[in-house]
């Protein structure tokens, strides 16, 4: 079984590599410069530093492997998936609210098996907490085994929810308003992450990239959650690209994505 030993190895050496960002993350949280990329999205200091320490430490260890990071990937040009195993990293999903001393933020990085994503790790800087998992591991909230709510969506309901980047799906934000408790944390991955450890019941999201959702969609699936995709699914993943369109899903249980799929007629 010597790609099980690979995968576990992975997996260990992601675990430690995510971890020992940490305290750079605690340090500078809401001191951290902050810079502005072309698209006019935040990025600073700690977002790069946090790419190259997990990418040096895994790279040195898995020189085979494929790395992809929002924040260190220079390509104008799509770049192939061509490794058994890569990985995607969002060093800092929440950099708006780490810069400005909001604690909803967290560090999502995914380990993927032939394009798909097999397990996740989110350090979550609000709760102190790793959350991590993948189908066939189960999902761990720090040390506590965790699962999804699964319980029939109600109006105390909570659903993880972004202001729509496009408005022609502003009308979806009254209709879950009017059905369920809304949350926007201000990340995507934070969100999703809720959903495995249940406790969130669901999310709607149109705004993200692959980056954002990467490494909390092997959590929901090993939660005994489903992810489902309106827009094009970007796994397997084929290709990295920093130009990607933006990805509308709905993730919870089986029974709530259905209901919330019929609620937006999507």
């Amino acid at each position: 079984m010597a790609d099980d030993s690979k995968l576990l190895s992975r997996i260990a050496a992601g675990r430690v590599s995510v971890m020992a960002q940490t305290d750079l993350l605690h340090r500078e949280f809401g001191r951290a410069t902050s810079n502005w990329k072309a698209d006019g999205t935040r990025v600073t200091p700690v977002d790069i530093a946090i790419s190259e320490g997990i990418f040096r430490e895994l790279s040195a260890q898995f020189p085979e492997d494929q790395f992809f990071s929002e924040e260190l990937t220079e390509a104008d040009t799509p770049i192939p998936v061509t490794a058994r195993y890569c990985w995607v990293l969002d060093p800092i999903d929440g950099t708006n609210n780490f810069a400005m001393g909001i604690p909803h933020c967290a560090i999502g990085l995914a380990l993927l098996k032939e394009g798909q994503p097999i397990y996740g790790f989110v350090y979550d800087l609000a709760r102190r907490t790793l959350i991590q998992g993948g189908p066939g591991f189960g999902v761990k909230d720090g040390d506590r085994e965790a699962q999804i709510k699964g319980l029939s969506l109600n109006r105390q309901s909570v659903l993880g929810f972004h202001s729509p980047y496009d408005k022609l799906y502003a009308p979806h934000a009254a209709i879950l308003v009017d059905h369920f408790k809304i949350r926007g944390l201000g990340t995507s991955t934070v969100h999703l992450a809720y959903v495995a450890n249940g406790l969130f019941d669901g999310v709607v999201d149109h705004n993200v990239k692959v980056w954002d959702i990467a490494a909390a969609v092997p959590l929901v699936l090993a939660g005994g959650g489903v992810v489902e995709y309106v827009s094009k699914s970007p796994f397997p993943l084929r290709e990295f690209d920093l130009q990607m369109g933006r990805i509308f899903y709905v993730a919870g249980d089986q029974a709530g994505v259905t209901e919330m799929r019929r609620l937006l007629g999507v």
